[in-house]
């Protein structure tokens, strides 16, 4: 048995893939309801990456949604502001000249969305965005190389991107939308917390499967798995398709029951989104807005 196979086993990741949708109806039907009230719109909020991530992307554009995030406590003084703003690697300065909030600054990198190119290139472009102002990283794992079995390139490409990183925060995209089963989902969660990822994140939102209930529960498994043995607390991003509050609120909810209410904070738990953020300013203000 090889060292990997060791480590899935020691962390139970065969899972029965009906048996996991059954425990997610059962957490949803249980619980959403409680969760459906302002309060929890607004911690939704305050833990949103605001995102834009177009090929269209210009620093006039990027200019005007920092300024947006700049004034949001003047315009809604009893609402927290979002969690961080997320862009490209080239318009990482454009956030950090201009940003006047204390919040993260991510941003995708190592050959974002697909990860298919030269781990030297992957390892600079972290580099230069964390050089650039970035608190924060957004990689995707080398989906074909895990799906291949591949597992000792996918965490060492990892653990060099890690260390490209500094000070800043790595966040691993496992895009579960391409791993499909639980048990690719859990064993891809359980290797890039052992390659050192500080968050795991379900999605780039750049394929038609995004973030989904079914990807949070078993993610989210996998890191109470991992801080009952090893007593890291790694954070959790489920991204791409969260647009409704109650798309929020349901990953709300399966974070909540399994990891507990300490994970339910912006250092610990992000939304990727770039819609959601109005909606959820709409039901806790109780009409529409617009306002980033």
């Amino acid at each position: 048995m090889n060292k990997y196979n060791e480590l899935f086993k020691k962390y139970n990741c065969e899972l029965n893939d009906a048996q996991v949708t059954k425990e997610v109806d059962r957490i949803l039907g249980e619980h959403i309801a409680e969760n459906m009230r302002p309060e929890v719109y607004k911690q939704c909020l305050n833990c949103i990456d605001l995102t834009s991530l177009n090929g269209t992307d210009t620093e006039e554009q990027i200019f005007n949604m920092v300024q947006k995030v700049n004034k949001f406590e003047e315009s809604y003084p009893d609402i927290p502001n979002v969690g961080a703003i997320c862009v490209y690697p080239s318009l990482v300065s454009t956030v950090k000249e201009n940003l006047t909030e204390d919040i993260g600054i991510a941003a995708v990198a190592a050959g974002f969305p697909a990860s298919q190119t030269f781990i030297e290139v992957k390892i600079a472009e972290t580099s230069m965005a964390v050089m650039e102002g970035a608190t924060e990283i957004d990689v995707v794992i080398s989906i074909g190389k895990f799906l291949s079995g591949e597992y000792e390139t996918v965490r060492e490409e990892l653990t060099e991107i890690k260390s490209a990183c500094r000070d800043a925060h790595l966040k691993v995209i496992i895009e579960t939308g391409a791993l499909e089963t639980a048990t690719n989902i859990k064993k891809a969660s359980i290797l890039s917390m052992s390659a050192g990822a500080d968050f795991i994140k379900t999605s780039t939102g750049k394929i038609p499967v995004a973030a989904t209930p079914f990807a949070t529960y078993v993610m989210c498994q996998a890191i109470k798995a991992w801080y009952e043995q090893t007593g890291e607390k790694i954070g959790y991003k489920p991204a791409g398709g969260i647009v409704t509050t109650e798309d929020a609120v349901k990953h709300y909810t399966i974070v909540k029951e399994i990891l507990g209410e300490e994970w339910l904070n912006n250092k610990s738990f992000r939304l990727g989104a770039s819609r959601l953020a109005n909606n959820l300013l709409t039901s806790i203000l109780g009409k529409e807005t617009k306002y980033f």
